[in-house]
């Protein structure tokens, strides 16, 4: 035995009613023409060449052999 609402009574509520398509769909052929017009462009692209120079020497370096003396304090 439930206690939990001993007085209330059924009731019946009736929704509106929905409407429900069921769609058949056949096949029609329709043949659409796609027109395609080739070009060819044709592009003058810089492209860096990397070209190194360089210049050799030749340096005579002089050693003395001659030593300072250190200075006192």
């Amino acid at each position: 035995m439930s206690e939990f609402c001993p007085t209330c009574p059924t009731e019946t509520v009736v929704d509106p009613p929905k409407v429900v398509f069921e769609d058949y769909f056949h096949p029609q052929i329709v043949q659409v023409i796609h027109p395609i017009e080739v070009v060819r462009r044709h592009h003058c692209v810089p492209v860096p060449q990397h070209i190194c120079t360089y210049s050799e020497r030749d340096e005579m370096c002089f050693v003395s052999s001659v030593k300072k003396r250190k200075k006192r304090k």
